[in-house]
């Protein structure tokens, strides 16, 4: 999803999705007011409709790929 990243406090671990618990990497401040929170998959799955009822959108999906990988279990 490309959006405008709104001004905004950043979010963390302690973010949840609004619709599965995951971490949440994008919030959408909503034109009717109030918020949602999305993780990557269901932002994606939703972009759409987002972006209709959105005022702004805070896209952090981009740290997603900056993540750096576990270790193998035989890195141990």
């Amino acid at each position: 999803m490309t959006t405008a990243v709104a001004p905004g406090t950043a979010l963390t671990a302690a973010d949840r999705c609004d619709r599965c618990g995951a971490r949440a990497y994008l919030r959408v401040e909503l034109s009717s007011g109030g918020e949602l929170l999305f993780c990557a998959h269901h932002a994606r799955e939703h972009e759409d409709k987002l972006r209709e009822i959105a005022a702004s959108i805070q896209d952090e999906t981009g740290r997603l790929a900056s993540t750096p990988a576990s270790p193998s279990p035989s890195e141990h």
